[in-house]
């Protein structure tokens, strides 16, 4: 598959320089046409009978299967969820963290992360995102580290295993703006969120939650497909691995999309994303203030960001303001051009 024939794929690039995929990333045809199928078959056959749910909890084992060789997991390890936001909750209830606890995390993560961090109801460390200061705010009583593989702040890297290694304190890793965006391998990874709608170019609504050892954590938030068995009182029996923790039912069209849109990806993915953000900071360079990052989201600084974004918009150029850091991001994927790149900083 060429460039040009890869993002002849995506219809919104016949219009628009789609430099948000951080958010939400494009909608493919094969994507899309997977989900009408399914959502056709519903409509006319009807969502029932034992061959319709078998059929849905074989799609459920497919996506899990693909998604975990994606990050070089085993199925088991993954759990289907709807969001990253949904995975970090997963984890940070099923720790069952107290006040006495402490969770180190930077000044520089999602609310999807540290939203979930103040629930947990653990005393919650803030410090600056830099691998000395995570590793120095470790104390006898942090239980973990929660921090995000790429910051969408900036698109810069942290590095989250050699961290683990370092402090021996357990990883909840933001997988949002790195699966997908950059190669990730979850080995050495306690807990790894993964977003499907975002670089992945997934359906709304679709992700995963990679637990290195789902025994170890607690069912704190059970749906139907916790349990293998259950009684009256509401005790039940685990289901094996991760799968234990999916959250919910997810549309079957969802998932047939997902599926389609892991297929679509081609073996050049990471590279031209690679290259395509690197230009980006070299182009931008010359005319604004960027900031620092090592994957495929671009930040750089601006007086007005909301008014940048809607002249950009404008123009046709897509990207989105990082609210409260006076800073503009562009997202550069597979999909991405060098017209796209000229196009934003020649709308500047």
């Amino acid at each position: 598959m060429t460039l040009a024939e890869a993002r002849a794929l995506f219809p919104v690039l016949e219009r628009l320089a789609y430099l948000n995929a951080g958010t939400f990333g494009p909608l493919a045809r094969p994507t899309l046409d997977a989900m009408t199928r399914e959502l056709a078959a519903d409509a006319e056959r009807g969502r029932q009978g034992k061959e319709y749910f078998e059929r849905m909890l074989d799609l459920r084992e497919r996506v899990r299967a693909a998604l975990a060789a994606l990050v070089g997991a085993e199925p088991v390890q993954v759990a289907l969820t709807a969001s990253t936001t949904d995975g970090c909750n997963i984890v940070t209830a099923g720790l069952d963290l107290s006040p006495e606890d402490e969770v180190v995390t930077t000044a520089e993560e999602h609310f999807g992360l540290i939203g979930a961090l103040h629930a947990s109801g653990a005393r919650v460390v803030v410090v600056e995102a830099e691998p000395d200061a995570i590793a120095a705010a470790v104390t006898p009583n942090t239980r973990l580290l929660a921090l995000s593989q790429v910051l969408w702040t900036s698109g810069r890297a942290l590095p989250v295993r050699e961290l683990r290694e370092r402090t021996g304190v357990p990883v909840l890793v933001d997988g949002a703006q790195s699966v997908g965006a950059v190669p990730v391998d979850a080995r050495g990874l306690d807990f790894l969120t993964i977003s499907g709608q975002k670089w992945l170019c997934g359906p709304d609504a679709t992700g995963a939650l990679v637990v290195a050892e789902p025994e170890r954590l607690r069912v704190a938030r059970p749906s139907y497909f916790a349990q293998s068995a259950y009684e009256p009182t509401g005790a039940f029996t685990p289901r094996q691995g991760a799968a234990r923790f999916d959250p919910g039912w997810t549309p079957p069209a969802s998932l047939c999309g997902l599926l389609a849109a892991l297929e679509t990806r081609p073996e050049w993915w990471h590279d031209r994303a690679r290259a395509a953000a690197g230009r980006l900071r070299e182009l931008l360079e010359r005319r604004v203030e960027v900031v620092p990052g090592d994957a495929t989201l671009v930040a750089f600084g601006h007086e007005d960001p909301a008014g940048l974004v809607a002249r950009l918009a404008e123009a046709g150029v897509v990207v989105r303001e990082i609210p409260g850091t006076g800073l503009v991001r562009a997202s550069c994927g597979w999909w991405t051009s060098d017209e796209d790149l000229d196009r934003l900083v020649g709308a500047l």
